[in-house]
């Protein structure tokens, strides 16, 4: 019988603690080793004993979440599960965590906080596994729980192409489609920081809560020769511009005569995401075909199979992330596995790979 995965909760709301406690504890497969107000408590807990997992909050008495997170990556790297509040302050300090290191993020409003975390954050258990599993490297008894959500297939948001459907070809337009999550900040910092400015357009699902996408989008925008921004409804996606989707919501492209846009659009949870992999791609084989790449690189999951095989299917090059370089190796392996993945490579390889169109 395999050991539980050993979670240490770092908040210094005590709320917060005692519900991420119940939501965790209920899962056999995790063992909630201990709580701390704050880091300085942390510490002496861990000195006794190691978590394999750490949820931690950003801003806190004594020392923050933030100086914290980097001791631990520096002495021990451990994966982090960053617990921040829906703020665009909040925000701004989780990129720098998410740069930092910390592997994934787990949402939390200041208001209807207990509610929140326990009918909300379906999501939770299934973000500390995928932690447990991660692959970090050295840097510098209680509330019924609601149900997951059903697991949809793109059909909830497009209906899958058929002949008349399918891209036209007339065009030499190129559009390059990403979608990552697990490890998914630090891949895309990698990838799209190595783009130059005359780089195919490129649109992008990170799985990213609601109200971090854009602070991610604008950290992204410091470091990049090309344009990185949050996707709004309408945008043109041309050379040298890099669209995000917005978190909370589902990103599709579109042919409008010789150009491409995005339209920004609601709707459920497609593989339990929104925004979805699988809806962008399906949305890319039926605007592009040919003349897209889709790459799908690190994070937990399925999400973005499927929509790899249709734009594979449909005359698009695919590349998937190797296991070697990805944080968690789950999207980019069930793309492998169902024939999505035309080739794997290396995380550093990838930007030569959008440059050259294969």
């Amino acid at each position: 019988m395999n050991k539980p995965i050993r979670v240490l909760i770092v908040d210094d709301s005590a709320v917060v603690r005692q519900v991420l406690t119940q939501r965790l504890a209920a899962d056999r497969a995790i063992e909630v080793m201990g709580t701390a107000a704050d880091p300085v408590f942390a510490m002496d807990k861990m000195a006794k004993e190691w978590p394999d997992v750490i949820v931690l909050d950003v801003e806190m008495p004594r020392m923050d979440g933030l100086t914290f997170l980097r001791k631990i990556m520096a002495e021990r790297p451990t994966p982090v599960v960053i617990c921040s509040t829906l703020t665009t302050k909040g925000a701004e300090t989780t990129m720098q965590a998410m740069g930092a290191g910390a592997v994934s993020i787990v949402a939390k409003p200041k208001a209807n906080l207990k509610q929140y975390l326990l009918e909300e954050s379906d999501d939770l258990v299934a973000v500390v596994k995928a932690a447990a599993q991660a692959r970090v490297r050295r840097m510098a008894g209680g509330p019924k729980l609601a149900p997951a959500p059903a697991k949809l297939s793109a059909d909830a948001i497009l209906p899958s192409a058929t002949g008349s459907q399918r891209a036209m070809s007339e065009t030499t337009d190129r559009v390059v489609a990403l979608g990552t999550s697990t490890g998914g900040t630090q891949a895309l910092e990698a990838v799209l920081s190595a783009l130059p400015v005359d780089s195919p357009g490129l649109v992008i699902v990170q799985h990213m809560p609601e109200a971090f996408t854009a602070a991610f989008a604008q950290r992204l925008n410091t470091v990049c020769d090309i344009e990185v921004r949050e996707a709004v409804h309408g945008d043109r996606v041309h050379t040298g511009l890099a669209l995000i989707a917005p978190g909370g919501r589902h990103l599709v492209l579109e042919r409008n005569g010789a150009q491409y846009r995005v339209a920004v659009v609601d709707g459920p949870p497609v593989s339990r995401h929104r925004p979805s992999v699988d809806v962008l791609f399906r949305s890319v084989a039926r605007a592009a075909g040919r003349n897209a790449l889709g790459v799908i690189m690190t994070g937990m999951g399925d999400d973005g199979a499927r929509g790899l095989k249709e734009m594979r299917e449909a005359g698009a090059r695919t590349l998937g992330q190797d296991e070697e370089s990805c944080v968690v190796y789950g999207m980019p392996k069930e793309a492998m596995k169902l024939g999505g993945v035309e080739r794997e490579l290396p995380l550093h390889a990838i930007p030569a790979a959008i440059v050259n169109g294969r």
